[in-house]
């Protein structure tokens, strides 16, 4: 009965948010006889914030938005001169012919003023300043000035506040990405609002060429409604260049451990028919065979046999080769009547990582690898003023297919030497020889309501679908029962509503939001324990929540503000994590959700001294009361499992500043506090005191800074180049590996410091058209550990050219 009440009461919720949302949608659609103009003002790479737009001889004009939009209304029919303008660019005017109830869409494109660079107004504000300074608590890292290195999007990241990136290797290795405390699966990814996980294994953030994305927005907590995500901690959004018509950038990499890298990233656009093609491809491979060095001083000890003895020795690591291939093509319409764009997309990718080691460098591992192929066709569909006035209306599909090959089939135990030693074994990972074939395939829907009532008031809806499906099947035929031989299936909603209202001549902003969340799971004989044995059946499960959130800023200069956020928010279970892998994690049905309580406290101040010097300055505090964390429980026998920790508390602050001085320098640095403490009273299922309740989380790195310096000069040799050097540093303090209040301080692993530097030198011809670099990274060739005796490669180098046109 309580059952039937709480389905009742969802419906009845849902279809009062429904409902509420479809009047608004409805009301006055064509009343208006006045005409309208909207459009974008982009420039080569990015758009542009706070561009101006004026109907010559009349007082309707207005300024272009976060997203480069801009609309004019109340428009009577005739003749006019539209005039584009923005300081550091060349005006542009355009005549136009508008008739009565017509609404025109334009789009622009303006080029940069040569003569006019040296006084650009430093108070216009660029489309990452203006996310920043948003209600919500984010990063927005503008790629420009990285265009030229060989890094990924993982490297640059993990130099932003808040963010920390832990690789267990060198390139296409295992990492966590943390975030404010909050790590792995807790933090959602997303390209262009689609979630990561539709796009394979190979398109993932430490492998993307930084030449792919123009920007990259980092949520902090609190995730806003268009993204979709059950993400407990935040979330990652990267932004690719949807906005410039016509470009091709083009760039080669290579260098330490046999390490190459190439990408094309490109677009055609007919200006006459709105036709358009693009293509994104990279190429990354690496044997990844940097020297091990044996560190006695951490216990990482690496020892070799040599003319029949035991030696210890620095050695090259063998068997981690990784190669990733992905290519990309799009067809579509643009500025039609009836779509803003219409897109289709065909995505395929290729991966090969060969396993080097287990969960320490201890554990050395000789011949797993895994190879896997996936494509994915999709659609996209966008509309402004969508059925009324104000609407805009965003759809994304796609469905894919994802094949892979894990052969574990060793006979031998393999040492640093690379040779197998004369102990037989079945197989290196699960003791057991096996030939998996993974066969998994997923579907994902996602709708984007958004609805601009007024100058101040705004809704967004959003809804997203996903359905996942896993089959495998096993050569050898030595597992018995397999799990996945009948697909095994989870799927996932979650819909969001908000509603933005600015206020006090937009220096108040506030969006009031909720989110639905909607979870169901089944897998076909899934192991799982009941009364102390090991039994199988196929287990199936269905649960709905409900979260919901707030964030507002209140500006009090241009310059000067201060914001606040919260959010209830839910990270849904995954399918391993319920059901088990069929072959040594078991099942756990009654696994709940994680959910936290996410608070964030922040402030903002630009300043400038004279024309030269420029400051900026944005601090945060933030608080996370999680509950129900899912960690997992290694084997004590059989099988592991995931259960649910009772939580944690995690508080924390971050600070970032920045000065530049002209074009000549840029310097940043930041640094992030957080301390992470267990809230578990009692030993799960039981009445025992639990000894490290209160203790900070361990395996977690809670203060880490980073410094970036940038010297450059333009018309170095010629007009249009540009020289320019570029250093960085990164320090991590050292953290415990276990519990603080297990064992004496003496019996305690650690993680140890990490100081490390990076430096490139760029060189920039014809405004950008070709350009080279040299950069070394980890120059002073530390010995590094993101991870407890897993190393870091030492020091490297690479040399890449690029080359972009518009």
């Amino acid at each position: 009965m309580l059952l039937c009440l709480k389905k009742s009461t969802i419906m009845f919720r849902f279809k009062v948010l429904f409902s509420f949302v479809f009047s608004i949608l409805i009301i006055s659609v064509s009343a208006q006889q006045h005409a309208s103009i909207s459009g974008s003002v982009t420039d080569s790479a990015s758009v542009i914030v706070g561009a101006s737009v004026l109907l010559k001889g009349t007082k309707i004009g207005a300024t272009t938005d976060a997203n480069g939009h801009f609309e004019l209304k109340n428009i009577k029919s005739g003749n006019y001169t539209l005039l584009i303008s923005y300081l550091g660019f060349q005006s542009v005017s355009s005549a136009i012919s508008i008739k009565e109830g017509q609404s025109l869409q334009l789009n622009f494109l303006l080029q940069d003023d040569n003569n006019n660079l040296k006084i650009v107004d430093v108070k216009g504000r660029t489309v990452a300043n203006e996310i920043k300074q948003s209600a919500f608590t984010v990063n927005a890292i503008e790629l420009k000035a990285f265009q030229n290195t060989s890094a990924d999007l993982n490297t640059i990241l993990n130099r932003s506040t808040g963010v920390k990136v832990r690789e267990t290797g060198g390139m296409g290795s295992d990492f966590n990405f943390s975030l404010n405390g909050l790590s792995g699966r807790q933090v959602r990814f997303f390209i262009d609002g689609i979630p990561m996980e539709s796009f394979g294994n190979s398109m993932s953030l430490n492998n993307i060429p930084v030449n792919l994305a123009q920007r990259i927005e980092v949520y902090k907590g609190v995730v806003p409604v268009e993204l979709g995500a059950d993400a407990l901690g935040g979330a990652v959004n990267i932004i690719t260049n949807q906005s410039v018509s016509r470009f091709l950038d083009a760039s080669v990499s290579y260098g330490s451990f046999n390490t190459a890298r190439a990408a094309v990233s490109g677009k055609y656009t007919d200006q006459k028919t709105g036709l358009f093609f693009k293509v994104n491809a990279f190429h990354n491979y690496s044997d990844n065979d940097y020297l091990m060095r044996s560190n006695p001083k951490y216990d990482a000890v690496i020892k070799v046999v040599e003319n029949g003895e035991l030696v210890e020795k620095d050695v090259r690591r063998f068997h981690s080769a990784y190669r990733s291939t992905m290519g990309q093509i799009g067809v579509g319409l643009a500025n039609k009547k009836w779509a803003d764009y219409l897109e289709l997309n065909l995505l395929y990718a290729d991966m090969y990582k060969e396993i080097q080691t287990g969960a320490t460098q201890n554990k050395v591992i000789g011949e797993v690898t895994n190879n896997e192929k996936f494509f994915m066709p999709s659609i996209k569909y966008k509309k402004s003023n969508f059925l009324t006035k104000g609407l805009t209306a965003t759809v994304f599909a796609s469905t894919s297919l994802q094949r892979s090959r894990v052969p574990d089939t060793a006979n031998f135990v393999y040492s640093w030497s690379g040779q197998g030693r004369p102990e037989p074994i079945s197989g290196e990972l699960y003791g057991i020889k096996s030939i998996y074939h993974y066969r998994n395939t997923a579907s994902l829907a996602r709708v984007n309501f958004s609805y601009v009532l007024d100058e101040n008031n705004s809704f967004n809806l959003n809804y997203n679908y996903s359905h996942f499906a896993r089959r495998a099947t096993e050569d050898l035929g030595i597992v018995k029962n397999n799990t996945f031989d009948e697909p095994n299936t989870i799927g996932k909603q979650v819909a969001g509503l908000a509603y933005q209202n600015d206020a006090f001549d937009r220096k108040l902003t506030t969006s009031v939001f909720g989110k639905f969340y909607k979870l169901n799971a089944l897998v076909r004989n899934a192991v799982f324990a009941q009364n102390q044995t090991y039994v199988r059946t196929n287990s199936e499960t269905a649960n709905s929540y409900f979260g919901y959130g707030i964030a507002s800023r209140y500006r009090l200069t241009n310059d000067f503000g201060i914001k606040v956020s919260y959010e209830h928010a839910y990270r849904l279970q995954e399918g391993e994590e319920l059901f088990g892998n069929g072959i040594d994690v078991t099942s756990n049905i009654n696994l709940k959700p994680e959910n936290s309580d996410n608070v964030n406290i922040g402030a903002f101040y630009n300043f400038a001294f004279g024309e030269k010097h420029h400051f900026a300055l944005e601090s945060s505090y933030f608080f996370r009361s999680a509950k129900d964390f899912i960690y997992f429980v290694p084997s004590g026998g059989v099988y592991s499992v995931y259960n649910n920790l009772a939580g944690a508390k995690i508080k924390g602050a971050e600070l970032e500043v920045k000065y530049s001085y002209t074009d000549l320098l840029n310097f940043a640095v930041n640094g992030t506090y957080q301390d992470a403490g267990s809230r578990q009273r009692y030993e799960p299922n039981t009445s025992i005191l639990d000894m490290t309740y209160g203790d900070r989380i361990p395996n977690q790195p809670w203060l880490y800074a980073n410094a970036n310096l940038e010297i450059g000069k333009n018309d170095v040799f010629a007009k249009g180049n540009r020289l320019q050097l570029s250093l960085s540093s990164q320090f991590v303090n050292w953290f415990y590996l276990n519990w603080e209040s297990r064992g004496s301080i003496e019996s305690k692993n650690k993680i140890p410091t990490q100081f490390s530097h990076n430096a490139a030198v760029s060189y920039t011809m014809l405004n950008g058209k070709y350009n080279v670099a040299v950069e070394v990274n980890n120059f002073t060739n530390e010995l590094l550990y993101d991870n407890f005796r897993l190393q870091k490669p030492g020091r490297s180098v690479f040399m890449k050219l690029r080359y972009f046109i518009k």
